[in-house]
């Protein structure tokens, strides 16, 4: 009796159930914590990571909470907009209780200041490494404490400081100062060449990453390629950034990464002065927003000079075979390309991939005047394909998939639904024209020995609404009949 009620739990020891703890998920977590004092000590000790809604009532507890997660070493405060938040005085308390931080994000943090900043830099844990805040109430002069204080910092996110707004740009010199940044992201600012003289000192930049922000960033990047000689990845989106400002990244020799969208003053010059500088890539996203000033002649001169691409998107991008034929030429390690919301690629192309693109193993067409005979002669090119997704093609029929999945088995193909047209009669004409004009056995055709994956999300919400439609409709038919049968025993 006393061994079957025994608690075997007492058998495991503290490092067993703290990997036990690992595993679950955030709700079973805190509950399995409060089953017992022991339970509890030992899920403090091993929790890790901590998000905490920042509101103003929470700091009366937030001695009891630093003592108690005093392992935690990656927290994240978030408050909405419309609420007061924790102050300066909560942050330093954060600063000092949590000696092994290494990263920190703040969202709506509003009652957090310049001096909060300065404060918490003094005193926090020389092992932080990222440093993330969005929509808080600090600007340019915490920014700099932070950078300058923190001397592990690696890795900065700025998002929506509308208090940059309302700064000078004399403020912007402050930001000039030595750092170890190897991660810089800055998104929504509108007020975007404040942090030039930031990028200008991060000499040991890898990644920059400027999505959304206001300024010329023609003049930015003139003013600080030169220092950024070990950026290996550059994603630009929706700045204004011209040819003059890709020839300043062209400096950046050791880029390896280069994703371009919404830039449209970028014309295949820009393009050009890149490709002829950068000769390291092996990713580039090119997003040209249907304006037509990219095209073969950018695309050329990516190939020639780009010999170790591995990846290209291409968006809005007048390409055609011509500029797809010294792709294939001279790239001949490219294994993911990407081709969409173009009217310049057609079933030509389509015949250009299949029967140059050797190495390729996926490929992406959406939007674009492909028909059922390009799909076809990627049926029969491409030997190292595995995976094909087709969107928003409207000319591309169910006949043609079906006939594809068939002599393809081994290919994942992903369309979604509004692209397939046709019905039954076109499935069986495909499986008659495998099957030899109908003379041989027939097959039949099912999804699962086809992959065919739909990636359509209108679908996936068209299909729900179905669901709980037709749930509904058999709970009323249910509910009619059973009142139906008990009106008529009565």
């Amino acid at each position: 009796g006393e061994s079957t009620n025994a608690d075997l739990t007492l058998l495991l020891p503290d490092e067993c159930l703290a990997t036990i703890f690992s595993k679950l998920g955030c709700e079973d977590r805190n509950a399995s914590s409060l089953a017992c004092r022991r339970w509890k000590a030992v899920e403090s000790k091993c929790r890790q990571r901590l998000i905490l809604r920042a509101r103003s009532d929470l700091s009366p507890f937030l001695p009891h909470l630093l003592l108690r997660f005093e392992n935690v070493s990656i927290l994240a405060l978030k408050c909405s907009r419309k609420l007061i938040s924790l102050d300066d005085r909560a942050l330093a308390r954060i600063a000092s209780g949590l000696p092994r931080l290494k990263k920190l994000k703040l969202k709506g943090c509003v009652e957090i200041t310049d001096d909060g900043l300065r404060s918490f830099s003094l005193s926090c844990s020389p092992s932080l490494k990222k440093f993330s805040c969005g929509s808080c109430g600090f600007g340019v002069r915490g920014l700099n404490w932070i950078v300058s204080n923190c001397k592990g910092l690696e890795d900065l996110s700025v998002k929506r400081l509308r208090k940059l707004d309302l700064q000078p740009q004399s403020h912007a010199a402050t930001m000039e100062v030595e750092n170890g940044l190897q991660r810089l992201c800055l998104k929504d600012l509108h007020n975007g060449q404040l942090f030039s003289p930031l990028i200008r000192s991060s000499k040991r930049l890898r990644t920059l990453i400027v999505c959304r922000s206001a300024g010329d960033w023609d003049r930015i990047f003139e003013e600080t390629a030169d220092a950024l000689t070990e950026l290996t990845e550059l994603q630009i989106d929706n700045v204004q950034l011209g040819d003059w400002g890709l020839s300043a990244v062209s400096k950046c020799r050791s880029l390896e990464v280069l994703f371009i969208s919404r830039a449209t003053d970028c014309t295949d010059a820009g393009i050009s002065a890149v490709a002829n500088g950068c000769r390291k890539l092996r990713k580039i996203h090119l997003d040209g927003c249907k304006f037509n000033r990219i095209g073969d002649n950018g695309l050329a001169s990516i190939a020639a000079k780009c010999l170790d691409l591995q990846e290209i998107l291409l968006m809005g991008v007048a390409v055609s075979a011509a500029g797809l034929n010294s792709l294939a030429e001279n790239c001949r390690n490219l294994e993911r390309m990407a081709l969409c919301n173009t009217d310049s690629v057609g079933d030509a192309e389509m015949l250009c991939v299949a029967e140059k693109f050797g190495a390729l193993r996926k490929l992406c067409v959406k939007n674009c005047p492909i028909t059922d005979s390009g799909i076809e002669v990627i049926g029969w090119g491409c030997p190292n394909l595995i995976k094909l997704k087709v969107k928003r093609c409207r000319s591309v029929t169910k006949a043609s998939i079906c006939w594809l999945k068939l002599h393809r088995r081994g290919l994942v193909v992903s369309m979604d639904a509004g692209s397939m047209t046709g019905g039954r009669e076109e499935e069986a004409a495909a499986q008659e024209g495998v099957d030899g004009g109908g003379h041989g056995r027939s097959r039949r055709v099912t999804s699962s020995a086809t992959h065919l994956v739909c990636g359509s999300k209108g679908t996936m919400v068209l299909r729900s609404k179905l669901s709980s439609a037709a749930s509904v409709l058999l709970v009323k038919r249910g509910s009619g009949s059973s009142s139906t049968s008990h009106t008529a025993h009565r």
